[in-house]
């Protein structure tokens, strides 16, 4: 199994291996630990450095050179459009989508005054943050989890906008102070979800597909499919966030690329069309603004 090294992506591939062993009795899945230009790149924003696939493009050339059999992400790290030859295999149950709060000096974003320093720098998060307190600053916060803890901890922001399921993941979420609902910040899309990337063709992929959790495919899939439709990448100030129950799901999104004029849309249909549904949306956003297409890339990270 391919693996970043941090302690996050550590701790999802080791519960990936854990499963995948139980699965299949017998099975030994080892672990080769690989630094991404992402990690090693930590001296500037995410968009400066390139975004799309910084964190998973060196894992997928694991894959293809025949290095590792195997490779855990975060989904939303990985770029809507796979390279050639590798396919997604598994997409485990999802973690808690929500974004949390931390801060040394207030209990939500909303209690700070104006000109407050706020820790992210997803456009995603800037942009429904905004909407709600205009008179936030934004600063960008890099590095693995403990060391953007740490920051906060110190003062360099006045708080900071962390993935709940990672906090969750490493048992750190005694530390939030808020979590955010649906109303206030909707997650990345395939934000809260693990995935297992393989060759398309080849025994683990099969292997791996014990894994797979049917609803979480659906829900994921069809995040990745609005978020594909308008050509944007993950850094893009895009959330979406698809639930299903039973036969049915639901999708709602927030499309922010003009400041003055953010989208909110939702839309429900059968969890077997739920790619057809998230395109749908997808060309009801780009009709009312034309210009929420876009080519930029990946917002990554916890």
């Amino acid at each position: 199994m391919a693996t970043r090294g941090s302690a996050l992506a550590l701790a999802q591939s080791r519960s990936v291996a854990a499963a995948l062993e139980a699965l299949h009795p017998g099975l030994t899945v080892g672990l080769n630990v690989l630094k991404s230009e992402g990690d090693q790149r930590t001296d500037m924003a995410l968009s400066t450095a390139g975004g799309q696939g910084l964190f998973t493009k060196v894992l997928e050339e694991a894959l293809l050179r025949g290095e590792a059999d195997l490779a855990v992400h975060s989904l939303k790290d990985l770029p809507t459009t796979l390279p050639e030859g590798l396919a997604l295999a598994a997409i485990g149950t999802r973690e808690d989508w929500r974004d949390a709060w931390l801060s040394p000096v207030s209990q939500s974003p909303w209690d700070l005054p104006e000109g407050a320093k706020i820790g992210t720098g997803s456009p995603r998060r800037r942009a429904q943050l905004s909407l709600r307190h205009r008179g936030l600053r934004f600063a960008e916060l890099r590095g693995n989890v403990d060391t953007r803890l740490k920051k906060i901890a110190a003062g360099e922001v006045d708080g900071g906008v962390l993935a709940l399921a990672g906090l969750n993941r490493l048992g750190l979420a005694g530390q939030v102070r808020h979590i955010f609902g649906e109303e206030e910040l909707l997650p990345a899309p395939g934000q809260g979800f693990v995935c297992v990337e393989t060759l398309a063709e080849g025994e683990a992929f099969g292997l791996c597909r014990a894994f797979n959790v049917a609803a979480a495919q659906a829900e994921a899939s069809c995040e990745r499919a609005f978020l594909a439709r308008l050509q944007a990448g993950c850094m893009a100030p895009v959330g979406a966030l698809a639930r299903s129950n039973g036969a049915n799901l639901s999708l709602v999104v927030f499309v922010g690329f003009s400041p003055e004029h953010p989208i909110r849309m939702r839309a429900e249909g059968g969890i077997s069309s739920a790619v057809a549904l998230a395109e749908r949306l997808a060309d009801q956003v780009l009709a009312a603004d034309p210009g929420s297409r876009s080519d930029e890339g990946g917002e990554h990270g916890v």
